[in-house]
């Protein structure tokens, strides 16, 4: 798939998901990455052209700029800590609408968010769409932890579940990436998939692990653009 054809392919998703999921008066949460870039231009089309009224709560330094850029109404969880629905990317998405998220890095703040929203809408590129986990992205899962703890996070993830386990290091600059929240993040590139529930509770039981960017039973639609414009469409069971 060309560049220009996942392009067009995270647009037309973006827009068809807002089309359906964005109504007057609801609190939303905006995600991060490049997808939901054009997520927020047309919240912000439909803003200017409907007169909507919305508040968007961001998941990132960069979802915080990307509402202020487009003159949306910029909200915290303090203020509205039940959100309508959040709208967010995936590195990729099986049969059952399990995710991967974090490789932007901002896992955490976008689970937390997602967490509150009625609905989590995912968008993405059709090469996100995979049966298995771990079928397109082979990067892994990201894991956020506290800086002092990543080693023997490190260890006690190849133990329990094999694979291997890295820390993630910047490429900008010397030592490893920080999240928007100070920490560190662990990649684990996994032997092969398994029960993704249980998997993500035992990493969560790690001492020193932060969150997961495995999202398990959240996501109630998922949308993957096509090059040539057409979006395909994805519910929850149950």
């Amino acid at each position: 798939m060309s560049m220009d054809g996942i392009q067009a392919g995270k647009k037309a998703a973006a827009i068809e998901a807002v089309n359906n999921h964005i109504k007057d008066n609801y609190i939303v949460g905006i995600g991060s990455g490049t997808t939901v870039v054009s997520a927020v231009d047309r919240i912000a089309e439909r803003v200017k052209e409907e007169k909507l009224k919305l508040v968007c709560i961001p998941t990132s330094f960069q979802a915080k700029q990307l509402i202020i850029d487009n003159n949306l109404v910029l909200g915290t969880l303090e203020q509205y800590p039940e959100l309508d629905v959040a709208i967010d990317g995936a590195d990729e998405v099986d049969i059952d609408l399990v995710c991967i998220k974090g490789g932007g890095g901002c896992l955490t703040q976008e689970k937390i968010i997602a967490g509150c929203a009625r609905e989590l809408i995912l968008i993405a590129d059709a090469r996100k769409d995979v049966e298995t986990l771990g079928t397109t992205w082979t990067k892994g899962v990201p894991i956020e932890v506290v800086g002092m703890a990543y080693k023997p996070v490190l260890l006690q993830i190849m133990k329990t579940l094999g694979g291997t386990a890295q820390l993630r290091m910047a490429s900008k600059k010397m030592g490893p990436v920080v999240t928007d929240n100070g920490n560190f993040i662990i990649d684990w590139i996994f032997d092969k998939p398994g029960n993704w529930k249980d998997i993500n509770t035992t990493l969560q039981l790690i001492p020193g692990v932060v969150e997961t960017g495995l999202f398990v039973n959240m996501a109630k639609y998922a949308y993957f653009g096509q090059p040539d414009g057409s979006v395909g469409v994805k519910h929850a069971q149950g």
